[in-house]
């Protein structure tokens, strides 16, 4: 009996114990939220803002999160674009290598007698009038010793003869190197763009050395997805990273059509650089971006989101490779992007990040002027090795005429004046 007694109080001086740190608990989370945070204070219930502060992201503060950069720009040397004439364009960059003791980077260069006519005239368009920006286009490739002057070295794929893939166009190019060889992954438009559904899909050549020759691989490496499926239409932007002892190949694609349209990032895996390669279960793997740009970072993988989406102007993280959270939120985030990878094909196991690569911008030129892309160079602290407080700063000061310029535009004024005459009329005064 003396037992049990001895045992009912232990059971009853736990259940004691257990309500007074209850309420402890309790009564700690009515204490304001504090002036230090430390590390302990994600321990608190949280709003959902600041459980995302300390969940969702390796720092609460932008400068300590290795995942966030300010982007810094600078006009590159070497390349000629025709005075700006607009038949000279280079857009797309690949990811930039350091090969025989030089950077190289492939890219999307259109050469053409005229301006493009725009895709809404693509019937226009013929064997040397373009209707885009990238019809008519070949893969060419420049080499650099500091990552600012550039030497163009010439065309590294040329558009095949009719009917090959990518005979009308060969176009956003990304680079692989694999077990000695080099392969470069690029889309193969079959019509000008802007005719039907800009039919490209993704081929292939490799060659022994980064200065070629390069040998078409012949054929379609990574096809459309079959009718009812998100990239059933479309695979754009294939870019290759080494991993797990695979290639991954990410994509971009287009759908939900007509409206709204939805871009989404999707993942092949492979074991050979031409194939067979195999979607990934999960596709579309991410969200948003209009372009693809990805690469090493600890164990996992980073992305730079840019334009599109509702999770757009982000740097997205998956451990895992495939399932992403948002790592940062950025600004002036490189269009396009081509960043220098270091680990991109050592299959590492610790990803050190990224400092610079090449983007491009689109408008260099006016519309039915001199419409032409143009390559620039980037820097950002995207590192493990480096510690930059200047790229972590927060907040972008523009010039007041960048603002203006995003003036409103007439129709916009005419329907404030609208609404203005409405609320006149409909004043009791």
């Amino acid at each position: 009996m003396k037992k049990l007694c001895f045992l009912t109080l232990l059971v009853c001086l736990g259940a004691c114990q257990n309500q007074i740190k209850e309420e402890s608990v309790e009564n700690m989370e009515q204490v304001p939220f504090p002036y230090s945070v430390t590390d302990s204070t994600k321990n608190r219930k949280l709003s959902a803002a600041m459980n995302r502060s300390f969940k969702n992201y390796s720092a609460i503060h932008p400068r300590n999160n290795e995942l966030y950069s300010q982007f810094k720009y600078t006009e590159l040397k070497g390349f000629d674009y025709h005075n700006h004439d607009g038949t000279v364009s280079r857009r797309d960059p690949s990811k930039v290598i350091f090969e025989n003791g030089k950077y190289y980077v492939w890219y999307t260069k259109r050469d053409t007698p005229v301006i493009p006519v725009g895709a809404a005239n693509a019937k226009k368009s013929n064997d040397t009038i373009p209707s885009t920006d990238w019809d008519l286009s070949e893969i060419w490739y420049a080499t650099s010793e500091d990552g600012f002057n550039w030497e163009e070295q010439g065309v590294a794929v040329p558009r095949p003869p009719k009917p090959e893939v990518g005979w009308r166009a060969v176009t956003t190019t990304d680079i692989l190197k694999w077990k000695g060889k080099y392969y470069l992954y690029y889309q193969g438009f079959m019509e000008a763009s802007g005719l039907k559904g800009d039919y490209c899909p993704v081929t292939a050549s490799y060659a022994d050395s980064p200065d070629g020759p390069w040998t078409p691989a012949g054929k379609i490496i990574i096809e459309n997805g079959p009718e009812g499926s998100w990239d059933q239409f479309a695979i754009h932007d294939p870019y290759p990273l080494v991993h797990d002892g695979k290639i991954y190949i990410y994509y971009k694609s287009a759908f939900n059509r007509p409206s709204p349209v939805w871009v989404g990032g999707g993942l092949v895996i492979g074991e050979s650089p031409l194939g067979p390669f195999e979607k990934h279960p999960l596709n579309p793997v991410t969200s948003s971006g209009h372009e693809v740009s990805l690469f090493p970072f600890k164990e996992g993988v980073a992305a730079i989101t840019v334009k599109d989406g509702t999770e757009h102007f982000t740097i997205q993280y998956a451990h895992d490779w495939v399932n992403f959270e948002i790592a940062s939120v950025c600004e002036l985030v490189p269009i396009a992007p081509g960043p220098f990878v270091p680990d991109a094909f050592t299959d590492t196991k610790y990803g050190s990040g990224i400092t610079w690569g090449l983007s491009h911008f689109i408008n260099a030129g006016k519309s039915g002027v001199n419409p032409h892309s143009v390559l620039a160079r980037f820097d950002c602290d995207l590192s493990l090795d480096v510690d930059d407080p200047i790229m972590k700063k927060t907040g972008i000061r523009h010039d007041l005429e960048v603002y203006y310029k995003q003036g409103l535009s007439e129709k916009q004024r005419k329907r404030i004046a609208e609404q203005n005459k409405k609320l006149r009329i409909n004043d009791p005064l």
